[in-house]
């Protein structure tokens, strides 16, 4: 226990908590690559992974679905999704097979395998989050099906099974991380809130290490 008179030193070591919003059928989100976690590892930062229902915020915001938006912005999205893709050296296609799909089934992999974790030493949350988003925007596979979520699961080190434990508990989890993500003025995919500070999009990420660089300061 900290002395009293030890608020400095308490204060060093307080670590850093990234609350991250992410949508498992999100292209940006995929195209943030796990550059989140090379971010949080060099400033010693906690991620929390908050898979939510992008589709609802985007209700409560009056944002339209991709297909119902202007045939300028659905134009411009596809030719944004191809530069970023190129700038950061990562493969995708803008018009997947599976895409939209069911996104529960993804949601509860990474739900279970961040509450089980201290069970799967060797799993990596990150790394499981970052295949389901490949799987779809790289890979041609659909996130909806069982086998599909299971070997994304096993190739980060879980349990292939884990997203099967109790499906309804990770969707009232899944309903709660997007209404907290609404009352935390949260409108897209991917965000990422340090100390209240909101940041938007995989280009912010910059953005997000520079914050957590002066707070060390």
């Amino acid at each position: 226990m900290w002395p009293d008179n030890d608020t400095k030193d308490r204060e060093a070591f307080a670590v850093a908590v990234i609350d991250y919003y992410l949508f498992p059928l999100s292209p940006f989100t995929y195209l943030a690559g796990l550059r989140l976690e090379e971010v949080a590892a060099r400033h010693n930062a906690k991620i929390n992974y908050k898979p939510f229902d992008l589709m609802r915020v985007f209700a409560a915001h009056g944002t339209p679905p991709v297909p119902k938006r202007h045939e300028s912005r659905q134009a411009y999205r596809l030719q944004e999704l191809a530069r970023i893709a190129k700038m950061n050296g990562m493969p995708i296609n803008p018009r997947p097979a599976h895409w939209p799909t069911d996104p529960k089934p993804a949601v509860a992999a990474v739900i279970y395998a961040q509450e089980f974790s201290h069970e799967h030493p060797g799993g990596d949350v990150g790394k499981l989050s970052f295949n389901l988003l490949k799987a779809c925007w790289a890979e041609e596979k659909d996130i909806s099906h069982e086998s599909v979520v299971e070997k994304c699961l096993e190739d980060a080190g879980f349990d292939g099974g884990i997203a099967q434990r109790d499906l309804q508990s990770a969707f009232d989890i899944f309903e709660r991380n997007t209404d907290e993500a609404l009352a935390s003025n949260v409108f897209g995919a991917p965000t990422y809130i340090v100390d209240h500070e909101v940041y938007w999009g995989q280009d912010r990420l910059a953005y997000l290490d520079a914050h957590l660089t002066r707070g060390e300061a």
